[in-house]
């Protein structure tokens, strides 16, 4: 059996062709896609199949977005994905969509060992349901229900909650957002990589300072998100700085957050195209801290194994373990 396996994000199309395996689906040709070059996937789909000259068994897509049956509106796309109305236009005869975290939640048993970075080991005998949080362009979060044998992901959109504040600065960040999002601030707006360039904004206003000419030049060449974060670690501006460290505490409370209402006792995973970017600031203990701070929940947060997943193909990886386990 081939299968087509699609992570779409906001930023870009992955698309790849597996072969079964005998422990897990086996990559043979991959090609990525600026999502904002293409009207529909149906599109992106359609350019892969030409230039592999391909004609896959099945196929299965994470999208970032409620998946409705067999359809979804994409979130950070002007994008609405039918599965029926790809398999017309394709020829793949089975389609299934997924939501992108619980798509990267059905990779995360196929990754190799090295692939996975334990920021906190949690209890010796650790066993139960998992929890996924990511950030990259957005805030993904999924939940692995353990049935006593096996795991069983589930999609969320946990990251579309209430942002709660937790000391006067989050008072003043929340009435900031509000004025700019019409009153509904959820935990995606602050972490996430444009959660972070609103942090930021509101810590220039907030201080009364000023973004730095050679800043401004290196945010207008490129992602601005990862020009505060590089200038934050090279401890170039004084509001980087504060921008890294409000969100490295906000991104584990929210995951501490996460953690508490799955029950993770199985683990919690930090996935998203931030989190290997920034493992120093994540390894400092600040991020730990402010996941373990739920009073008295706290010592049953540290008994759970917390990790950052390090290869982001996990979310390539999981529409192909999906289909592989359910035989297409």
């Amino acid at each position: 059996m081939t299968i087509l396996a699609g992570d779409i994000g906001g930023t870009k199309t992955r698309l790849a062709l597996f072969e079964q395996g005998a422990e897990r689906p086996v990559a043979v040709v991959e090609h990525t896609y600026k999502s904002a070059d293409y009207p529909s996937l149906e599109a992106v789909v359609a350019a892969f199949l030409a230039e592999t000259g391909e004609a896959p068994d099945g196929a299965a897509f994470g999208l970032a977005g409620p998946v409705a049956g067999r359809v979804c509106r994409t979130t950070n796309l002007p994008w609405l994905v039918d599965a029926d109305h790809l398999e017309q236009l394709t020829g793949i005869p089975r389609v299934h969509l997924l939501n992108d975290l619980e798509a990267f939640a059905w990779g995360i048993g196929a990754l190799p060992e090295d692939a996975l970075l334990t920021l906190h080991p949690g209890a010796p005998d650790a066993q139960g349901n998992r929890a996924v949080i990511a950030a990259g362009t957005g805030l993904g979060q999924a939940g692995m229900f353990w049935d006593g044998r096996n795991h069983h992901p589930f999609a969320t959109e946990g990251g579309h909650t209430d942002f709660a504040p937790g000391n006067d600065l989050e008072f003043a960040l929340l009435r900031f957002l509000a004025e700019e999002y019409h009153g509904h601030v959820s935990w995606e707006r602050v972490v996430s990589g444009p959660g972070l360039r609103n942090l930021y904004r509101f810590l220039l206003r907030h201080r009364g300072a000023a973004t730095p000419e050679w800043l401004q030049e290196e945010m207008a060449q490129g992602d601005p998100a990862a020009a505060i974060a590089k200038a934050a670690t090279e401890e170039r501006d004084e509001t980087c700085v504060e921008t890294m460290t409000l969100f490295v505490h906000l991104y584990g409370v929210e995951a501490g957050n996460l953690a508490l209402k799955q029950m993770a006792k199985g683990g919690l995973y930090i996935g998203g195209g931030i989190a290997p970017k920034i493992l120093p600031w994540l390894q400092q203990g600040l991020f730990l801290e402010s996941l373990f701070h739920k009073g008295r929940m706290g010592p049953l947060l540290r008994t759970m194994p917390v990790r950052v997943i390090l290869d982001d193909r996990a979310g390539l990886l999981g529409p192909a373990v999906f289909m592989q386990a359910r035989g297409g």
